[in-house]
């Protein structure tokens, strides 16, 4: 039978939602790893059986990235953790780098590759499904890691975008240093920020090669060179594969905001959560907003009017929001309130399917054959 699956993870634990293919009515399991942070989970479908994976960090025994073949009723991890960093990587001060965090995990576009996002700045790669993982040296010995700040959440690679044909080609995003683009698998980088502000910036600083505190890149479902970015100042599209960028944020009620998120099938098809600014991180006038363009960034829409919250004084993360691949697309976006919310007909409307649960960091959701 064909159900519905989406994974929340948060500052406490990991939640797993199953619902049918209408996506109306949710059952739940949870919480796995409790008191665990889980900024990153994956649905990976390749193989005979669909995998689960969360990138888990324990105030004990540290980080970990989980997997379970039988939809989170079981897990599996790798002693001593799956990413770990060689003993002679070191932090730009001579200290040992020591992992902090896993804040993405991607599948590949070869078999058996998992890509991963850390806290430090670093991407590492797995060619066994992600049992093991190994540190990517083009980005941890690149000369711009010494500069590279920490954001307001740390350091960390967020975003990480496989080409769907070519497995050399992984752009890939941090805050706060920008977006980086490789053409030989990661062994080499270089910045792709051009036209992305750094508003933080003094001057003529504004707009440097790197540095920008990009928060999310997507992208488009047809169109490969097409991303989407939204900034910690601006929202951006590239036409060219993050060679440069263009303002897009007019007609957003803000510029602001964590999440990007676009369609798994048509084109020029984005959605963003608008946050009210840096000093506020709550949607403007504290009104829940998830907004769309179809036209490739010319014009955006509110989508749910009424069925989406007032009142509403909490943050969405990057990436805690996402979209699924059923037809219509459901999209979803959980809350730093703790409650997930769901629009099975492409935001037409909207329902709260989890309530009252932690800080909620990540959602991601996809339809699986039931076990």
């Amino acid at each position: 039978m064909t159900g519905t699956t989406a994974m929340v993870g948060t500052r406490k634990g990991l939640w797993i939602g199953t619902s049918d293919a209408e996506r109306t009515a949710w059952s739940r399991s949870g919480p796995h790893f409790p008191m665990e942070e889980v900024y990153s989970v994956l649905i990976d479908r390749r193989g005979p059986t669909p995998r689960l994976f969360a990138g888990c960090s324990s105030s004990w025994f540290g980080p970990q990235v989980r997997r379970s073949d039988d939809l989170g009723k079981t897990w599996q991890e790798t002693p001593n953790g799956a990413i770990r960093f060689p003993a002679d990587a070191t932090l730009p001060d001579g200290s040992e780098a020591t992992l902090a965090r896993v804040w993405q995990l991607q599948p590949g576009v070869e078999d058996g590759v998992v890509w991963a996002g850390t806290e430090p700045g670093a991407i590492f790669r797995s060619t066994d499904r992600g049992e093991t993982f190994e540190l990517v040296r083009g980005l941890w010995d690149h000369p711009h890691r010494a500069e590279w700040d920490a954001g307001f959440g740390g350091q960390a690679f967020h975003t990480i975008l496989p080409h769907p044909t070519d497995g050399q080609s992984v752009p890939a995003a941090l805050s706060t240093g920008g977006v980086y683009r490789t053409s030989d698998g990661g062994s080499t980088r270089a910045p792709a920020n051009r036209g992305v502000k750094a508003e933080f910036m003094p001057g003529e600083r504004n707009y440097p090669e790197f540095g920008q505190c990009v928060h999310k890149v997507a992208r488009d479902a047809v169109d490969p060179d097409r991303l989407f970015l939204q900034n910690h100042g601006g929202v951006y599209r590239s036409d060219d594969g993050g060679s440069s960028w263009q303002d897009i944020a007019p007609g957003l009620p803000s510029e602001f905001g964590f999440a990007m998120v676009t369609h798994p099938r048509e084109p020029n098809t984005a959605y963003t959560f608008p946050i009210d600014g840096a000093g506020a991180r709550w949607p403007v006038d504290g009104h829940a907003r998830v907004c769309r363009t179809t036209d490739g960034g010319a014009t955006w829409e509110p989508l749910g009017e009424g069925s989406l919250p007032d009142g509403f004084y909490a943050a969405v993360m990057r990436d805690a929001m996402c979209a699924d691949d059923l037809d219509p697309a459901g999209l979803y976006f959980g809350g730093r309130n703790g409650g997930v919310w769901c629009s099975p007909d492409e935001g037409r409307s909207w329902q709260e399917i989890h309530k009252d649960l932690p800080d909620v960091m990540v959602v991601r959701a996809a339809e699986l054959q039931e076990l």
